[in-house]
């Protein structure tokens, strides 16, 4: 006792600083001992980010972590600190729009979080103290509280579970709000416990908190008089998880061990790792040129201004003040540098990064609304996990797919079996016996080798080697007989009517994999008929109708690396049986060899024809090979250290020598138009992989079904198999396919043109390559360091090469590495996963875009995605039409900006050889200040947020214009360039065309001149026209918010001009732009030179788009459109007033 004190305080057991000591009840154990109550945290919940006192500072320090907001902070603190031509204002006020916007949005955000974390912690709880129950918070919980919840609650904090009211001290349990899975999970409670829990006296000690929701690890001291405690092992079973839902159990009791933030849902709420867009990238590469046009700008202007100064005398009406004439020399060029920078500095557009939040947030919507992605089998559409990469979706070059459930529905039949190398086929006239055609009849008569002992001992396997739960619900005779009727007859075993009669229950299984149902259905169609589990007891109706019972020993669960599973259990007879189902691959080394021979020709030809295969072994133990097995699980269950490796060795040795029954083939059928939607997306360009941990056989067969593969395709193998042939050593053999596939993929394959692919090409060989885990993993890591680089660079150009790639036998981790290698090869592809299950979760979060498949394996893989669909092919109309769209407006959305701040400043800058660089302004503050904000803003968001410059019909029909946008092909330099010409070309047509303008000394009735401010607003009024005209020019799909935004801001403008220069403001020290504007539009020469100046900077553009001849699908849509009444352009409606939804079946 002394040495376990010891041990508990100073952590000499195994393991003990890497675990924790509960007291269950909060209890001391022994009852003699003294109790000093641990630390653990409580049980509130936090998901909140700020708290009301550190929302400011906290807030604040993270915006202005970004370089273009603290840019125009220290912009705004020069402003303030050095006298500068521009008001502070004029750079604080946009600012501070874009921070308060921001910061309002992120204050909402975590509000809502506030007031969910708040509905949970006031959540009340049944918590039993001292034999009595009491009603609780459940932030009060406290580890080792033991606390009960009953039927349909949600467990409030993680529960080992101590009692259950179901008589066989389980529980089932739903996890969907953790991983998705509506299954129910069958949970056991910790054996031969007190009834009454008042008098439980017991400690746990089990692993630190930790996020994988599928391991635990812990055992239970139990306490009784003054003997040594009983040592109970815990695992996952015995662990109720936060979240999850008790079902079809009345109530259950269980005590707290992590509570809180150490819950492991709390401990997986963690935010995905950022994932920035190539369109983001280009934004900043932009910037950076900005930047630089934006210092040579000031340098210029601040070196000239002292050439000029030392050659022209000072100006009698800007005389220099005492102060100034003290300052040292280099600090005035320095300052006057400064002042130049904030001159210029609206040539950097900070309120672009906003409306690039809001046209990324605000367009997410249109895929959660589009109606083609919703689902009425399971009632859901598509879901949007980050909007950050919208716009990626149209960049997509490599597409990474699972097969089970991503390509195939995941929806298993049982098709056949085969025992003894004789196949058993439902539902046909005939067998197939090795090859001999028979006529049907009673299979033990027909296949006498088999007999029909071998026969009843694969369906007895089929019955017990499984995790399968039953669920029954009483209903009426006749429905019984209808969901019987598909098993009356079977290869010429009746079913008998009596089977039929009293119970009149209707069976369901519910089981964690669907291949499991789809078994244990497949051997009722033989007569054999599981019944359930009760109190470790699994019974099975054989075909005499008979009730056969077998005490269930252990269950060596499934896993991965080992892709099997097996049960021990025990006859009534006494004999101790060990059943074994799992892949090919992990079979046949584990049984005796002479037998394998006989059932590999039936796997491969049923992985062949597409089917999933599992082979079935069994073992007969012995008393003492049982006792030994059972000593040592139980050992390694008890450990608190590297439980899962003892267990594996364990399982490992027990799966020896096992004697191969039969093997089974179930079918997955392929997702609906998953062929059509594979072809699309090659037309479009993309180079599909399947990754999957799936046999070749199998795989292969999917790829021809779906299209990837097709009958001219010339296979290019690597795999355990080519490795082995020739009779040199693996490494050898993998060096010279490599070279071998090298040559004849890349090095002898003819150049393809540009934009061309096989799907168009008439000439030309198609190959497709196919390796397997163990094969990649000797690429991946060859024992030498040269060769390992030269295998991977090798083996990706055969990839990138070859039409399509299937990866089979792929372990999750190794999905993420083939992502990895590609995402990182030359040129930096923009790549996509997508998958349905756990095991694709790592291969997602590698990705550019990961994309979740709402499947049957749960929803992991759609909690850690960037975006959900329900089905593959909705995948289509996500890349061709909505990220095809969303790229566009995006791209179009930067360009438009910088070229539009570029016509803004251009005037500005060439405004100071005009007034001897005395940094006197152009424009109005007013306007320096409302100009991004207000009079440009909205039409170009409309615009980001409606365009259509192709109608998404086209886009989906003709899915080679996707190439048109790829390698991000309208962020490149040579337009950046041409947007930028434009822009000159605009503010040197505005600035000289004004200056034209003024030579006229007399524009006024009056004979009065215009002032310089008249002369600033003629620019500025010319300028807002032609930009906001410009993108209407641009604007493709016209509709009344288009109308409204882009209308409204130059009648905004106008408005607003009137308004600011037609009121004395008091707050005004300088009211410069007082009657400015009317008195300009007074002027016909005003209003003259104003339309010619719009219309000169716009020619170009009105000459293109009048002169341009359609191409492609864009003038068949038009011919289309005129000749065909039902077609969506050729509408009654005039185009000026279609919406969005006129398009597509998106809804506003």
């Amino acid at each position: 006792m002394l040495r376990r004190r010891l041990n508990r305080l100073f952590g000499g057991d195994e393991g003990r600083v890497h675990s924790r000591t509960i007291y269950v009840g909060h209890k001391s154990c022994p009852p003699n001992e003294a109790y000093i109550p641990p630390k653990f945290c409580d049980n509130k919940i936090v998901s909140s980010k700020y708290t009301v006192w550190n929302f400011l500072p906290k807030n604040l320090f993270e915006q202005f972590r970004r370089i273009a907001n603290f840019y125009f902070l220290i912009i705004f603190l020069v402003q303030v600190i050095v006298d500068t031509p521009t008001s502070p204002v004029t750079s604080g006020l946009p600012l501070f729009f874009v921070i308060t916007v921001t910061a309002v949005k992120q204050g909402y955000e975590d509000w809502l979080r506030h007031k969910a974390d708040r509905e949970v912690n006031e959540y009340r709880v049944s918590v039993l103290e001292d034999g009595r129950r009491i009603r609780k918070m459940s932030a009060k919980i406290k580890v080792g509280d033991i606390v009960e919840v009953e039927e349909d609650e949600t467990f409030p904090c993680d529960l080992i579970l101590l009692q259950s009211s179901r008589d066989d001290g389980t529980c089932f349990v739903t996890t969907a709000s953790l991983d998705g899975e509506s299954n129910h999970k069958t949970h056991y409670t910790v054996a031969d416990l007190e009834s009454d829990l008042q008098y439980l006296s017991a400690t746990i000690e089990c692993e630190q908190p930790q996020p994988d929701l599928y391991k635990f690890v812990g055992r239970m001291h139990i306490y009784r008089n003054s003997q040594e405690p009983d040592v109970r092992s815990l695992g996952p079973e015995n662990l109720l998880l936060k979240g999850a839902n008790l079902k079809n159990t009345q109530k259950i009791c269980g005590v707290a061990v992590y509570t809180g933030m150490e819950t492991k849902m709390a401990l997986n709420y963690q935010g995905k790792s950022q994932k920035r867009s190539a369109v983001e990238k280009s934004i900043n590469a932009f910037l950076l040129v900005y930047l630089f046009i934006l210092v040579s700008k000031a340098l210029v202007c601040t070196t000239l201004k002292y050439v000029w100064q030392s050659k022209h005398d000072e100006p009698w009406y800007n005389e220099k003040t005492q102060k100034e004439r003290d300052t040292n020399q280099y600090l005035k060029m320095f300052t006057d540098f400064l002042s130049f920078m904030v001159l210029f500095n609206f040539i950097i557009p900070v309120s672009m990064y906003v409306t690039v939040e809001m046209q990324k947030f605000l367009g997410s919507f249109f895929i959660t609304w589009d109606k083609d992605f919703f689902d009425p089998e399971i009632q859901e559409g598509a879901l949007v996990n980050t909007s950050d990469l919208n716009e990626e979706l149209g960049q997509v070059e490599y597409i990474f797919t699972d097969k089970t459930g991503t390509l195939t529905q995941n929806n298993m039949e049982f098709i056949e079996c085969c025992i003894d190398g004789f196949q058993y086929k439902h539902g046909d006239g005939s067998s197939e016996l090795d090859g001999f055609c028979v006529t049907d009849g009673p299979v033990n008569k027909i296949q006498q080798k088999a007999g029909r002992e071998r026969e009843e001992l694969f369906l007895r396997a089929l019955c017990l080697c499984h995790t399968v739960q039953v669920k029954e619900s009483t209903k009426h005779r006749q429905d019984q007989i209808d969901q019987i009727d598909q098993i009356d007859q079977v290869d010429g075993l009746g079913v008998d009517q009596a089977f039929l009669d009293p119970p009149q229950k209707e069976m369901g299984f519910i089981a964690s994999s669907p291949d499991e149902i789809a078994l244990v259905k497949g051997a009722m169609r033989y007569g054999f008929t599981f019944l359930g589990l009760e109190s470790k007891n699994m019974k099975i109706l054989n075909r005499n109708k008979d009730v056969e019972t077998y005490e269930l020993l252990h269950v060596l669960n499934f896993d991965p690396v080992r892709r099997r599973m097996s049960v021990m259990v025990r006859s009534k007879t006494g004999e101790i049986l060990l059943f074994c189902k799992g892949a090919d691959s992990s079979i046949f080394p584990q049984v005796r060899q002479e037998e394998v021979e006989t059932i590999r020709m039936h796997v491969e030809r049923n992985a062949t024809e597409g089917y999933r295969t599992l082979c079935v072994a069994y073992k007969h133990l012995s008393a003492q090979e049982y006792a030994r097995a059972d000593a040592d699980l139980r050992e390694a269950r008890l450990a608190l250290q590297d439980r899962e490796e003892k267990l594996m060795a364990v399982y490992n040795r027990v799966e020896t020598d096992m004697i191969l029954i039969g093997a089974t083939a179930v079918e997955d059928q392929l997702q609906d138009e998953a062929a059509q939607t594979m072809e699309a997306l090659q037309g479009a360009g993309m180079k599909v992989w399947v990754l999957t941990g799936d046999k070749m056989e199998t795989a292969k067969s999917t790829c021809y079904a779906c299209g990837l593969f097709k009958k001219n395709t010339e296979l290019l193998e690597l795999t355990l198999r080519t490795l082995e042939d020739g009779g040199r050593s693996r490494e050898e053999r993998l060096h010279d396919l490599l070279l071998e596939y090298h040559k004849k993929a890349v090095q002898d394959a003819p150049p393809v043109k540009l934009g061309i692919t096989r799907s168009w090409s008439v000439a030309g060989h198609d190959y497709g390559f196919i390796i397997d885990g163990a094969s990649l993993s000797m690429v991946l890591s060859s024992s030498s360091e040269p060769n390992s680089r030269r295998y991977k660079n090798l083996f990706l150009q055969i990839c990138q090469n070859c039409t399509a790639v299937l990866c089979c036998r792929m372990a999750p981790l190794q999905k993420a590495q083939i992502v990895k290698l590609v995402k990182n090869s030359k040129g930096n592809p923009i790549t996509l996963s997508i998958g349905d299950g756990a095991n694709d979760v790592s291969m997602i979060l590698e990705a550019h875009v990961g994309i979740g498949i709402k499947g049957k394996e749960g929803r992991q893989a759609v909690k850690n995605s960037d975006y959900a669909i329900p089905k593959l092919k909705h995948l289509k109309k996500l890349l061709l039409a909505h990220g095809h769209l969303y790229y566009v407006r995006i791209a179009h959305l930067v360009q438009y900006f910088f070229y539009k701040n570029l016509c803004f400043i251009l005037p500005q800058f060439l405004y100071q050889f005009f007034c001897g660089y005395s940094q006197q302004p152009l424009y109005d503050a007013a306007y320096l200040t409302m100009y991004n904000i207000c009079f440009t803003s909205m039409p170009i968001l409309a615009y980001s947020l409606l365009e259509q410059h192709i109608c998404i019909e086209v886009l989906l029909e003709h899915s080679t214009l996707y190439r048109d946008i790829a390698k991000n092909a309208m962020l490149r330099w040579k337009l950046f360039l041409y947007w930028t010409a434009l822009g000159v070309f605009h503010g040197l047509v505005f600035f000289f065309g004004v200056r034209f303008l003024f030579s006229n000394p007399a524009l006024q009735d009056n004979g009065q001149v215009f002032g310089n401010w008249s002369y600033g607003t003629i620019v500025f009024t010319v300028l807002v026209f032609t930009v906001t005209l410009k993108l209407a020019l641009d604007t493709r799909h016209w509709t009344w918010i288009n109308h409204f935004v882009i209308w409204g801001s130059l009648a905004f403008y106008v408005f607003f001009s009137f308004f600011w220069g037609g009121i004395i403001w008091p707050f005004l020290k300088h009211q410069r732009l007082y009657f400015v504007f009317a008195n300009m539009l007074s002027s016909v020469s005003a209003w003259l030179v104003i339309i010619l100046l719009i219309l000169l900077s716009l020619l170009p553009e009105i000459l293109f788009v009048v002169l341009r001849k359609p191409r492609g699908p864009h003038a068949r849509q038009k011919k289309s459109s005129a000749g065909d009444p039902q077609s969506p352009q050729s509408t009654d409606r005039p185009l000026l007033t279609r919406t969005f939804s006129d398009e597509s079946n998106t809804i506003i």
